[in-house]
């Protein structure tokens, strides 16, 4: 699954002090920011109009293989190429701040490949990669939004102008509004440490909560509707999307009497440090679709009814998968920044739309450049463990194949994953990044691995 990345806080750029903080602390000139970006992006202007560049490059040697199956990480060694072009577009009918509107448009590319065709890893390396190849090359629609704002002041503060939301002030208390196609990590779930795969991390269960099953389609995106209340410390909100026919498709079932994808989330921007920003998330999400139950493929292989356990034959249209995440971020220095997430779900219906992860742990962070005199530079480190449920355990150790996994056989061991990268800015709107990632029981089998995973990614931002 292809889910394009978010933008993240300006490169180089410092939390303020918190409101309340020591008003007589001496504060240091602030140091010029280079330019991230070949155009210029006016703030006063109705229209938003920008573009991407994601290069990456990955590859990896041989490793331990006694034995492999249908979905399996290859053993032999491989380099995969993978390219996303994004043209993010944007216009305000009016200008009324209480009242906006957004009218959000994208066109997106993504082509090339991940290696072992994106199977064989429930933490796969490259976030940029569409699972399935077949779809090609061809612009498609990413994006199509309506954005409403309804504020409930007339006090306002100053918002960071992006691709998803174009005014530079806000009513302090509003509602919003939201219709169309997007992405869910566009929404729920934000870090502005792990959530860009195009300037930070690559994996895909370190820039998103691997235990979050959310709706989208082949390529990460669905059609539905998010209402949020923002307040000044916190925020809570509600969406409803399409979920796909069947795991991993790309077609979206529009009967949203019986298949849905909600999710609820409270966010807190408090910090346990004084004088720093912190912010918490919680997270929780049911999904009904016609899905399966390993519990019951496996019974029917065992009772001889399947001739191998077949988790696509035992789906329900009353399927239900239900699990919580929780999210947080917290500033320790003018340069250090800490983030770490959880996430559990059920466990007995199958993976259906993101990838077969049932829990998660992750902890990590990034140290701005400008410590060293590199403004715009970053560095990262992260841990991320990944973990299935007991029935999914079962299903893939007697041969089952999920939409991600499937080695044949299966001995146990939580997938690990440390990820590190130093993300150089060289000129403009021009970077690039070296990147490395070691897994350890790669698709939870201690029979096989571990895997070293080096990476090179160039990005443009126009």
């Amino acid at each position: 699954m292809l889910v394009q990345a978010r933008f993240p806080l300006p490169p180089g750029l410092s939390f303020d002090l918190a409101p309340g903080a020591d008003a007589a602390r001496q504060q240091p000139e602030p140091e010029p920011q280079p330019s991230t970006t070949f155009f210029p992006h006016p703030d006063d202007t109705r229209y938003y109009l920008a573009g991407q560049a994601n290069i990456i490059f990955q590859a990896h040697p041989s490793f331990h293989s006694p034995y492999q199956g249908t979905n399996s990480f290859h053993g032999a060694g491989e380099y995969k190429t993978s390219l996303l072009g994004t043209l993010y577009g944007g216009y305000q009918p009016h200008r009324n701040i209480r009242y906006n509107t957004d009218f959000i448009v994208d066109m997106e590319s993504a082509g090339g490949r991940g290696m072992s065709e994106a199977l064989g890893l429930a933490g796969f390396t490259n976030l940029d990669v569409v699972r399935n190849p077949n779809l090609g090359t061809s612009p498609y629609l990413a994006r199509g939004v309506i954005k409403q704002t309804f504020g409930l002041t007339d006090e306002t503060i100053d918002a960071e102008r992006s691709y998803f939301s174009l005014p530079t002030k806000v009513p302090v208390r509003r509602f919003v509004a939201m219709i169309g196609k997007m992405s869910l990590p566009d929404v729920f779930d934000l870090n502005s440490i792990g959530s860009d795969s195009h300037l930070q991390f690559m994996n895909w269960t370190v820039d998103n909560n691997g235990a979050w099953d959310y709706a989208a389609d082949t390529r990460g995106y669905t059609v539905g509707g998010v209402l949020e209340y923002d307040d000044r410390d916190w925020s809570m909100r509600y969406g409803i999307f399409a979920m796909p026919t069947v795991a991993n498709g790309i077609d979206l079932d529009w009967a949203f009497s019986r298949a849905r994808g909600q999710n609820w989330e409270f966010e807190l921007r408090r910090s346990l440090i004084h004088g720093r920003k912190g912010t918490e998330r919680i997270l929780a999400y049911v999904n009904n679709a016609h899905m399966g139950d390993y519990r019951e493929a496996v019974n029917a292989y065992l009772t001889g009814h399947d001739a191998t356990p077949n988790v696509d034959a035992h789906a329900h249209f009353s399927a239900v998968k239900y699990g919580f995440t929780w999210n947080n971020e917290q500033e320790i220095t003018d340069h250090l920044r800490l983030f770490s997430r959880f996430g559990w779900n059920e466990g007995q219906h199958e993976s259906y739309a993101y990838t077969e992860v049932d829990q998660t742990v992750e902890v990590g962070g990034d140290y701005a450049g400008s410590a060293w005199g590199r403004a715009a530079d970053k560095a990262g480190l992260t841990f991320v463990s990944n973990a299935i449920k007991k029935d999914h355990q079962n299903y893939l150790a007697y041969g089952g194949l999920g939409f991600i996994l499937g080695d044949g056989r299966l001995n146990y061991g939580r997938e690990n994953i440390e990820e590190s990268y130093y993300n150089l800015h060289t000129w403009k709107g021009l970077y690039f990044a070296l990147d490395l990632q070691h897994i350890n029981n790669p698709g939870y089998n201690r029979d096989r691995g571990p895997v070293w995973v080096p990476s090179v990614r160039a990005h443009v931002d126009f």
